[in-house]
């Protein structure tokens, strides 16, 4: 099977370098540009691109006018970077049709687990729907766990959390979305429950239960 391909585009060499050596551990075909000309002329020449990470300031076509010329004959993903943190620039590009909005610095691996998911969800996930972060590797179609090479045993919701936490690496989970999003809109227990399966998942992958953060009054976030 052909590698995902993904096109890093950003004026600045060690930057794209350092996005490009984590997206090639992940077994990902990596293109590069170095600026918005070039980026369109490598989209418009290679095949099968399946999905973009652009950052905004650079020469001769910012982040910006590239976005806006590949939205007008495709819909391939693009992730938006940026040194910038105002509210403006960020709605800006979800109304260009950014998929994720991400401003430097950022951690590489952060980085690489949304492109991830933002692959599953258009439906070009890597083959097998692996999910691999910090040691902890998610086998989704065998329903298997294993940390630092040895299988974990999980029940069925433990397992769909541990998913749901990796694919959402980063951000910070409300227990209500947890709830919503692992024991779907049906469910009416309460939101200790997840507390309850948290606890047991921490003791379960052993060392790399520091992994899951609790944000007190809130929920939590998963991050190495």
């Amino acid at each position: 099977m052909e590698k995902i391909k993904i096109l890093v585009v950003d004026d600045e060499s060690r930057m794209r370098k350092l996005v490009r050596d984590f997206l090639v551990r992940e077994n990902y075909d990596v293109l590069e540009a170095g600026d918005g000309e070039a980026a369109l002329e490598i989209f418009y020449r290679e095949k099968e691109i399946a999905l973009i990470i652009l950052d905004v300031m650079m020469p001769k076509l910012d982040g910006w006018q590239v976005c806006r010329e590949i939205r007008e004959t495709s819909k391939v993903p693009i992730i938006m970077l940026t040194a910038k943190g105002a509210e403006s620039d960020e709605l800006n590009g979800f109304e260009l049709g950014v998929d994720e909005y991400i401003s430097k610095p950022f951690s590489p691996k952060i980085l690489v687990a949304r492109v991830g998911a933002i692959l599953r969800r258009s439906g070009k996930g890597q083959e097998g729907e692996n999910l691999s972060m910090g040691g902890i590797v998610i086998d989704k179609t065998a329903h298997m766990v294993t940390v630092d090479g040895e299988q974990i045993d999980l029940s069925y919701k433990e397992f769909e959390l541990l998913t749901y936490f990796l694919e959402n690496a980063g951000i910070a989970l409300s227990r209500e979305k947890i709830l919503n999003h692992v024991w779907n809109y049906d469910y009416f227990g309460d939101a200790r429950t997840i507390d309850t399966h948290v606890k047991k998942l921490r003791a379960k992958i052993g060392p790399k239960g520091e992994y899951i953060k609790t944000i007190w009054g809130m929920g939590y976030k998963f991050e190495c």
